[in-house]
């Protein structure tokens, strides 16, 4: 008698919970792993900065003004008032990140909801859509300069202009993943069982759009680092004698021939933020796929 021999798969990937396949596609990404490093350290660093920070920033050395980096006491040099750098650009780097969270919070807070109801009631759908259509003929930075100069100039205005000029974007993706949503079978099972629409939105569509706005979000905060950056070398942010990384480089922009380094270190900081948020938001949307599963 012939046996015939089935060959044997390994199951355990997928048994695997969706959580724990994002997690091993995350950590087989050698970018994702590095930007991730990246933001988590500068995190601990925005949070420490206070404690960490080897001077106060407000501390002015005459003595030594324009001291260029890797002078004793000085690791990264001083500015024009003789104050630390490195001080301040850690100080700097947390104001940012402030303003980069709650400006996406504020977006999250206002534009999830009006996505989800654009997307799964069409009578709300022409009212929502236009109301984002007319947001998004102005464009971010003129926005999100018109607002916060009519605001005033501080961390939280700076926060809530870039987190409305954030919204359309968010309103769109949303509404565009509710659309998806909305036409599946197990939208339609809950419906046919009686479920209400709040009941429909809240436990089936949110949570399975969990993803999508998780992206959206990771991709927005460099766009808000780089936002708030702009206003407050505008002079519409964080005020003097605060730090930013904004307000460090309209300062050193007139003694840039005689201390480049005062103008390039806060540079390559706001860069080296938003190139790692950035980085590690697209590893993440590729992590999220489902499509990954099926590889």
């Amino acid at each position: 008698m012939t046996v015939l021999t089935v060959p044997t798969v390994d199951a355990a990937p997928a048994g695997l919970s969706r959580r724990t396949r994002v997690l091993r596609r995350l950590r087989r990404n050698p970018l994702a792993v590095v930007s991730f490093v990246v933001l988590a350290l500068a995190a601990i660093i925005a949070v420490l900065s206070p404690w960490l920070a080897p001077y106060a920033v407000e501390q002015t050395d005459f003595g030594h003004t324009f001291a260029a980096p890797g002078t004793p006491g000085h690791v990264l040099g001083t500015d024009d008032l003789g104050r630390d750098v490195l001080s301040r650009i850690m100080l700097g780097a947390r104001a940012s990140l402030q303003v980069a969270i709650l400006a996406v919070a504020t977006s999250l807070v206002i534009g999830v909801p009006l996505g989800l109801a654009a997307g799964y009631f069409r009578a709300w759908d022409a009212v929502i859509s236009r109301f984002t259509d007319l947001l998004l003929a102005f464009p971010f930075l003129i926005m999100a300069v018109g607002l916060a100069a009519i605001r005033g100039a501080s961390l939280t205005n700076a926060a809530v202009a870039v987190g409305i000029a954030q919204i359309p974007g968010v309103i769109r993706v949303v509404r565009s993943d509710t659309l998806r949503l909305k036409s599946l079978d197990f939208v339609a099972a809950a419906v046919v069982d009686g479920a209400s629409d709040l009941w429909v939105l809240a436990r089936h569509i949110l949570p399975n759009a969990t993803s999508v706005i998780l992206v959206q979000a990771t991709v927005a905060i460099p766009v808000a680092i780089l936002g708030e950056a702009v206003l407050s070398f505008l002079g519409l942010g964080i005020q003097p004698p605060a730090p930013s990384l904004g307000t460090m480089l309209a300062t050193a922009q007139q003694f840039a021939a005689r201390a480049p380094w005062a103008a390039v270190l806060p540079g390559v900081v706001i860069m080296g933020l938003a190139l790692a948020f950035n980085v590690f938001g697209d590893a993440l949307r590729d992590a999220l796929d489902p499509k990954g599963d099926r590889r």
